[in-house]
């Protein structure tokens, strides 16, 4: 009887180690993805902000707060680059009160 188990073990064993591999690399791309997705509309809402903003010549505080937020969330999620100069160009903007 317990030569049976060994082999059962040693035949299924492998198989579900490869199946949670799969797993965990199944869900590693779509949270890749998500993040990607989330970068994305945040670099959009970014340049919107950014864009609104400059043209006006000043920025309400409220709006100030949420650019800063969303910046620190997209260079966290890996983004950089020309948000990084839109960025500091809205923290040289008036506060409008």
């Amino acid at each position: 009887m317990e030569p049976i188990l060994l082999q059962t073990y040693t035949v299924a064993l492998p198989i579900l180690l490869g199946y949670i591999v799969w797993l965990l690399k199944r869900q590693k791309k779509d949270r890749d993805a998500n993040g990607r997705g989330t970068m994305l509309l945040l670099r959009v809402q970014l340049i919107e902000y950014h864009d609104r903003y400059m043209r006006e010549g000043d920025i309400p505080s409220y709006a100030l707060d949420n650019f800063i937020e969303m910046y620190e969330a997209y260079h966290e999620l890996g983004g950089n680059g020309m948000v990084t100069a839109m960025y500091k160009e809205i923290l040289e903007l008036e506060i409008r009160k």
